[in-house]
């Protein structure tokens, strides 16, 4: 009896964690994603905040709403009209 308590108690407790991590990994926040940056045509490292969808019918969606860095400027702020945020 005893053994089966702490086993199950094992096994809650990994889960949560397992979910707790997937959800710090895939979830809302600044992720690292690659573009097309439509005004250059190159190739480009962006650090994209990402929120949780807002239209009607989505559920756990993400979509990013915002460019924190671009590895195109290299250090400068971002000045452009971020058309990028559509191909992302």
């Amino acid at each position: 009896m005893t053994f089966t308590l702490v086993l199950a108690v094992v096994v809650v407790l990994v889960s949560w964690s397992l979910v707790g991590r997937v959800i710090w990994q895939w979830g809302p926040g600044l992720r690292k994603r690659s573009v097309k940056c439509p005004l250059l045509k190159k190739r480009a490292t962006v650090l994209a905040e990402q929120r949780e969808a807002k239209f009607v019918g989505s559920y756990a969606g993400l979509e990013a709403v915002d460019i924190e860095e671009c590895s195109l400027l290299k250090g400068r702020p971002i000045t452009c009209g971020k058309e990028c945020l559509q191909h992302l």
